[in-house]
């Protein structure tokens, strides 16, 4: 009888991320030079400041950028720590993606502004959908996806992952998000999950990657986390605890609101060792204003 009226309420709780109000926030990295990679973004990929704070007493600024309000729509934090102009991004990160009706004219807007293409605009291997690569700053790739019109242009977040089953079952019981889009290239040898919360063509999407027989990745120190939206950090906490003793991971910062800011969050990793917060929703409204 126990072990079954122990069941009857994990059942219940893991319907939670099914019915809770969840988006993509934004994503938190560290960048050497902070006025540089704001007019890069500005001018080259069209983003707009949205907000930048400085934080002197704890020797960081940070700059949020994307192309729509924090209240609707994906954003980068960006975050320069005093005197650190250089970080390691890791063999774990992938890349972050933006969709553009004309990737031609953007990869010759950020050519001409002295912006580094790692892949020329071309239709990608096997398919027809017009893609690039190329690189902020600070290192960091973006890809570029021709797309003829999106709610949301910063529409990816890619990642490694060593075990793409344990992954996508870690998103969907632990964040409620669903397989959006799943394919294997055996011929290059690398399959990719689509994981978020609606189409990939109308919203950010976590890109889980997992290359054939690799199964570790370094984090270097320059990619931090992502942040999602929820009702309750409290109960979402307690989904991730029953999630973690399945798949592994762990939480790093217990629920509660941050000190001097009151926002109530979660931190976890996944079983992976990738980062992300839980974020109040009716709090991130009140910060943003």
């Amino acid at each position: 009888m126990a072990e079954g009226g122990a069941a009857a309420p994990n059942a219940e709780l893991l319907e939670f991320p099914k019915k809770d109000k969840r988006r993509f926030l934004h994503v938190v990295y560290r960048v050497g030079d902070l006025d540089k990679t704001i007019k890069f973004y500005t001018e080259c990929f069209g983003m707009k400041l949205l907000r930048k704070r400085d934080v002197p007493e704890e020797k960081y600024s940070n700059a949020f950028l994307g192309f729509g309000p924090e209240e609707s729509h994906f954003a980068v934090e960006l975050t320069y720590n005093y005197g650190v102009d250089h970080y390691d991004i890791g063999t774990g990160f992938g890349h972050f993606a933006i969709a553009t009706p004309d990737v031609y004219k953007m990869v010759e807007d950020i050519r001409a502004k002295g912006g580094t293409i790692t892949r020329e605009p071309g239709p990608v291997k096997g398919g027809s959908t017009v893609i690039a690569f190329v690189k902020d700053p600070t290192g960091y790739v973006f890809e570029l996806i021709q797309r003829s019109s999106t709610p949301e242009p910063l529409c990816q977040v890619m990642l490694r992952v060593g075990d793409l089953e344990r992954a996508i079952k870690f998103y969907e019981k632990a964040l409620g998000m669903k397989v959006v889009k799943k394919t294997d290239r055996p011929e290059q040898k690398y399959t990719i999950a689509m994981m978020g919360y609606a189409p990939e063509e109308e919203t950010t999407v976590l890109e889980l990657t997992y290359n054939y027989g690799v199964t570790e990745y370094t984090k270097g120190n320059a990619y931090a986390q992502v942040a999602i939206g929820t009702d309750d950090v409290y109960k979402s906490a307690e989904v991730v605890n029953l999630v973690h003793q399945e798949l592994g991971g762990k939480i790093t910062r217990q629920p509660g609101p941050i000190p001097g800011l009151n926002t109530k969050v979660v931190s976890f990793l996944d079983p992976d060792g990738w980062k992300t917060v839980l974020v109040d929703n009716q709090d991130f409204l009140k910060e943003l204003k």
